[in-house]
């Protein structure tokens, strides 16, 4: 070895490798070249290093799945942050709604009374002083039409009048015996009213819905006779026999504008209501009533009596009777003359 000039070995300079010769540094698997810092890695060790590749363009740092998103600006409506609670709200108001109607449309009574129609006594005199026959007057409630299903109120019950039902097989309504709950309408049978049908109730809150009264009314409408003006065959307007709570008595028979209450089933009595009321004052008619006569009252017609009287005293009254036939007449020619004044009733 060379001597340095204080007499120690000279060191030989160590062997530098050339510069185009790049260094590999396995720790950061970047480019070193000597002399100068590796790519990639700081040349101060407390520097941050850069986010930037060697390319120039910025690298994310996130990894793949972490995105976050950019928030918007857009805000839901309220409806459309409850719609379904509100969709569910209105679809169970729609429920109730229709199942309460439903539900009082077939619970409700098909009518209604504003004033029940009490028993007078039997006998009492009609406003004019003639005797009462049987039953009662009832004010007159009218006789319009009304869309059948209708509920209809009634100033009186059980009603003799009304408002009522114009339809095939929903007023009239046919003529026979309907039980307890046969749901009959007074909308329908106030339209046999109308046409001069009696209908005959019964009253089960009262205790009329026994067997016996059942099997009595079924007879009756089996066995009804014509009608006392008209001759109309039973079982074609009359009788009609239903079911009615809202009356005074637990029987009632009914003609236009009349109410006769039995507290028991008497079918006699009920006949011969009908027979005398049947046909009287009923609307509309189903034949021409007959026209009163004189010879229906014997005492206020003197004519008629007059020309009886041959047949007890011919030798006094018919002399007076045939006074306008020539003086002198035989008595062969008297009772010609006697036989004109007959037409006289029918004409008066």
């Amino acid at each position: 070895r060379p001597l340095t000039s204080h007499g120690a070995a000279v060191r030989p300079p160590a062997a530098v490798p050339p510069a185009s010769d790049p260094i590999v540094d396995p720790a950061v698997d970047q480019v070193a070249i000597p002399g100068t810092a590796a790519v990639g890695t700081p040349a101060n060790p407390s520097a941050r290093p850069s986010a930037r590749p060697a390319g120039g363009r910025p690298s994310s740092t996130r990894t793949a799945g972490t995105h976050r998103p950019r928030r918007s600006l857009y805000q839901p409506s309220f409806y459309e942050r409850h719609r379904t609670g509100l969709l569910g709200a209105i679809a169970a108001v729609i429920v109730v709604v229709v199942g309460g109607f439903l539900f009082f449309s077939l619970t409700a009574a098909p009518y209604s009374c504003a004033t029940i129609t009490q028993p007078v006594p039997a006998g009492t005199a009609l406003p004019n002083g003639s005797p009462a026959p049987l039953g009662q007057a009832q004010p007159d409630m009218g006789q319009f039409h009304v869309a059948v299903g209708s509920n209809q109120r009634y100033s009186y019950c059980p009603p003799a009048s009304g408002p009522h039902y114009n339809a095939q097989d929903q007023g009239p309504i046919a003529a026979k015996y309907y039980g307890p709950d046969d749901g009959t309408r007074p909308e329908g049978w106030i339209h046999n009213l109308e046409h001069g049908a009696i209908v005959i109730l019964y009253n089960c809150s009262m205790g009329a819905c026994t067997d016996a009264n059942a099997a009595t009314l079924q007879a009756l409408a089996a066995n009804f006779p014509n009608s006392p003006i008209c001759g109309i065959r039973g079982g074609v307007l009359s009788p009609v026999i239903a079911r009615f709570d809202s009356m005074a008595a637990p029987f009632a028979a009914l003609v236009w504008d009349k109410v006769f209450y039995l507290n028991t089933l008497d079918t006699s009595q009920i006949l011969e209501f009908y027979k005398t009321q049947g046909e009287r004052t009923n609307p509309e008619t189903q034949c021409a009533r007959p026209t009163p006569t004189p010879s229906i009252g014997p005492s206020s017609s003197p004519t008629p009596s007059g020309s009886v009287a041959p047949s007890s005293a011919p030798s006094s009254s018919p002399a007076a009777t045939a006074s306008p036939s020539p003086i002198g007449s035989s008595p062969a020619t008297q009772p010609s003359s006697s036989a004109t004044p007959a037409p006289s009733p029918s004409s008066s």
